[in-house]
């Protein structure tokens, strides 16, 4: 037992130039060359599901909730979750009626919503130049 304790000990080098050496020091940041500001993206519209619904519903008059899941490719539940997210946002309008007896659940995109779909589209464009660029 007491060997293979021995073994487990870390063994501290003989040589005394690598037993005083320090780790070097963090570099101080360099400031002599000026930074860009990447555009504040909006994180309401920036999460993939959300993007999918304002984009959908930008290039249609309404969509249903089925219709959504459908091209989403996604559950009832994160659809839900994230429809309501946009709902809270005045970025989409959220009607529910009967069809036939049947509870129907359609999404329209807000004038608040096309707006800011239109910011964050150039938002993305712009980054997307300085990335091209450097």
């Amino acid at each position: 037992m007491a060997d293979r304790a021995k073994a487990r000990a870390p063994q501290h080098s003989a040589n005394p130039v690598h037993a005083s050496r320090s780790p070097k020091p963090p570099r101080a940041p360099d400031h002599s060359r000026p930074v860009e500001d990447l555009p504040e993206l909006d994180r309401t519209i920036h999460e993939r599901i959300r993007l999918g619904i304002i984009s959908a519903l930008a290039i249609n008059d309404s969509l249903s909730f089925n219709d959504l899941r459908r091209l989403l490719k996604t559950t009832d539940g994160n659809l839900s979750v994230h429809a309501r997210k946009l709902e809270e946002a005045h970025y989409i309008s959220c009607s529910k009626f009967f069809d036939a007896r049947i509870p129907r659940t359609e999404y329209r995109l807000t004038a608040a919503g096309r707006r800011a779909l239109e910011t964050y589209l150039a938002q993305m464009e712009e980054l997307i130049r300085r990335t091209r660029k450097s």
